[in-house]
């Protein structure tokens, strides 16, 4: 496990840029598939040349994301061998060899690696599934990928095909040149992350091992840049609250809806449901989340740039705590561990009282927080012996130190691309599938290369999610840039 990261800053980035290439993979593809891919490669456009430019990559990355979007892979099902099928398409036009497996039935993942020198070797991460859309809401269809006023449209377009096709054209450029890099380079797509990453990086981790050995850093989503004042900031994660997934199960007397009783399960989980909903837990800053917010503070309106700056006493300011709940619930949410009341089931007849009721809770902690006596102090909020606490689903806690090769990397190439940009550390209240890695010891980063508008944003597991044309172009671009600098040298 990666060493606590105790040493976080705001950094300035410094500029600087290399070039070069490299070219080779790894064999063994089903047949089946192959054969399924080559039909599908026949109906995808023509498949860029070895000698392409980058910037021709990077021109192709919109069009191809649209494509993309079309494969439909909403979780649940997943049905992630469509994009397995999809991607090894494009692999195949490039001659490039790669592996599959499936975790189960539909339930695809793909890799492929470019073959380089004994550095630690560098893994790109993205998920191939993405979380339902409901039509009625959206003003383009969710899988149509259609591009217009700018933009591609679709389920996954931030979320995160859209960086799973920048990660795929960066690579498909640094495969086609002459140079070997110093690492091998891995490419791997992956099923199911929006339901935890069971039957994907979870299950690559677990039964094929081998992808990931020599494997030194990562990266992956959970990082980008937005428009401060008039500065351009670049989050860089480097944790995660940690998710611990709970069921409530409160046991009571069944009977008829015509003779209420004094107290039922029904009852007694609405009572826990009550407690839980009006518990604030203590705030506590943890380094990570004291560095990001001092990284933000010279870009906040007084006396919010003081708060920022003093992170750790003005989490003690109650009143400061409820403003920033009311404003910002996600920097709000990186101060204190916190648990949603998200699901709710009693009887499945209006007229029976149920002998069992259930409140399922998504519980995020911060990356100190020990699980079990946080289930020991849910328990005593609680306080009903009729009740017991399920555990669904939790994660371990790790940090990835920004004292390494690949993250400094990361700041110069922001530098270089994005002249006066600033880079911080973050963290996110949400999961992704480097923990998974980071159990392993491997530096794994969230890496965004776009500046998304707000506005834009609001699509992530919302409606109209989009990305624009021009940040998949330049994005590609910079990961392109990231890949020569950290490979290339």
């Amino acid at each position: 496990m990666p060493s606590s990261t105790t040493d976080l800053r705001t950094v300035r980035n410094t500029a600087g840029k290399q070039i070069p290439a490299v070219r080779s993979a790894r064999p063994c593809r089903p047949l089946g598939l192959r054969l399924a891919t080559l039909l599908l490669a026949a109906l995808l456009p023509a498949a860029l040349p070895a000698s392409v430019a980058a910037s021709e990559y990077a021109d192709a990355a919109a069009e191809r994301l649209s494509e993309y979007i079309r494969v439909n892979t909403q979780n649940p099902p997943g049905n992630e061998t469509r994009g397995v099928e999809f991607i090894a398409a494009i692999f195949d036009a490039a001659g490039i060899d790669y592996d599959t497996a499936e975790s189960a039935p539909g339930r695809g993942n793909i890799w492929a690696r470019i073959e380089g020198g004994r550095e630690p070797a560098l893994v790109l991460l993205n998920h191939i599934d993405v979380v339902p859309a409901d039509l009625r809401y959206w003003s383009a269809n969710p899988f149509g990928g259609a591009i217009r006023d700018g933009h591609v449209y679709g389920r996954g377009a931030l979320d995160m095909k859209g960086l799973g096709i920048v990660q795929l054209q960066a690579f498909l450029d640094i495969a086609a040149r002459d140079r070997k890099p110093n690492r091998d380079i891995i490419f791997v797509a992956t099923a199911d992350e929006e339901a935890g990453g069971a039957f994907g990086a979870g299950w690559l981790v677990e039964n094929r091992p081998d992808i990931f050995e020599g494997v030194g850093y990562l990266l992956n989503e959970g990082g980008g840049g937005t428009v401060l004042a008039a500065d351009t900031v670049f989050n860089v994660e480097v944790t995660q609250k940690v998710p611990l997934w709970l069921r409530l199960i409160a046991h009571g007397n069944p009977g008829h809806g015509s003779t209420p009783q004094v107290e039922t399960s029904v009852t007694r989980i609405l009572r826990a449901g009550d407690r839980l909903a009006r518990t604030k837990f203590p705030p506590r800053v943890i380094p990570a989340v004291q560095g990001m917010f001092e990284g933000m503070a010279p870009y906040q309106p007084e006396p919010l740039k003081a708060r920022y700056a003093d992170i750790t006493n003005a989490v003690q300011d109650v009143e400061f705590m409820n403003y920033l709940q009311l404003t910002n619930p996600g920097q709000h949410a990186l101060l204190r561990n916190t648990c949603s009341l998200t699901g709710l089931k009693g009887s499945s007849k209006i007229n029976v009282v149920p002998t069992e009721a259930e409140l399922e809770l998504d519980c995020r902690l911060l990356p100190d927080q020990d699980p079990g006596a946080f289930i020991e102090e849910l328990a005593l909020i609680i306080n009903d012996p009729n009740i017991e606490i399920e555990k669904i689903m939790g994660f371990t806690p790790a940090v990835s130190s920004i004292d390494s090769h690949l993250y400094r990397a990361i700041e110069a190439v922001y530098a270089e691309e994005f002249p006066g940009s600033w880079v911080v550390p973050g963290v996110t209240t949400g999961f992704t599938d480097s923990h998974f890695f980071r159990d392993l010891g491997t530096a794994s980063y969230g890496f965004g290369p776009f500046v998304v508008p707000l506005e834009d944003r609001r699509g992530v597991h919302g409606n109209n999610e989009r990305v624009s044309v021009e940040n998949m172009r330049r994005g590609t671009e910079v990961m392109i840039a990231l890949l020569e600098r950290f490979t290339l040298d």
